[in-house]
């Protein structure tokens, strides 16, 4: 008799048994806890790709390198992880197609330059800002859907005892603990979420923060390139 009862309070007894309400609250907070983990991992894998090419690549910038062979050499073997090395080429080449032209007010050509790189950067913020979004859903919202499934499969429970001569814990059990198992899965999948989305929005911001640095500093470089060679 325990063993019966133990049965069928044991964890897959009550996700079967529970309402078809229920139990597609249950997918569908299965289905994002799944895919935020995909995604969790696949950013994680981004961003530390993301952070070592940027190091490499301005290391070998300050490195006092010809900027027309770094050029050359990102162009020949471009890293597409390494955002700095795009705002690079973007600014550099901006810049060569402008000098080129006769008679461009220096000014201009700075001008040119620095739209290059913003558009650059903006390309940049979009890729790290992919699969945020739906992080943040899934940390605000699961929460409310998991209560959702429980506040549903209450009311069933209690349904249910309007159909019995007499209510016992062992008749309310089930039904409550079925329903606060969708509570459970919708944290489950909302605080990884909501750890995740922090932490890559930060990460993101920090490496923003570095490219608008970095083309900044470029910028000065070419202004002074650019001025020197007008006298």
């Amino acid at each position: 008799m325990e063993a019966n009862a133990v049965d069928h309070m044991s964890m897959w007894s009550l996700i079967s048994n529970a309402s078809l309400v229920v139990q597609l609250v249950m997918l569908i907070l299965v289905a994002a806890s799944v895919t935020s983990w995909v995604m969790i991992f696949q950013r994680s894998s981004m961003l530390r790709s993301a952070k070592r090419a940027l190091d490499s690549f301005e290391e070998r910038f300050w490195s006092g390198i010809d900027l027309s062979k770094l050029y050359r050499q990102a162009g020949s073997n471009p890293d597409p992880d390494s955002g700095m090395e795009q705002i690079f080429r973007a600014g550099f080449k901006e810049f060569s197609r402008l000098r080129q032209q006769p008679g461009m007010d220096p000014d201009a050509v700075m001008d040119g330059v620095a739209r290059s790189m913003r558009v650059a950067i903006s390309r940049e913020e979009e890729k790290l800002e992919q699969s945020l979004p739906f992080l943040a859903t899934v940390g605000s919202t699961s929460p409310y859907i998991g209560l959702f499934g429980t506040v549903w499969g209450i009311m069933n429970s209690f349904r249910g005892l309007a159909q019995v001569q007499q209510a016992t814990l062992a008749t309310v059990a089930p039904g409550i603990a079925e329903a606060l198992i969708a509570t459970a899965i919708g944290l489950f999948a909302a605080i990884p979420a909501v750890i995740a989305y922090n932490r890559f929005a930060a990460r993101g911001e920090m490496l923003i923060s570095r490219y608008y640095t970095f083309a900044d500093e470029f910028q000065a470089i070419l202004h002074r390139k650019v001025h020197s060679s007008e006298e």
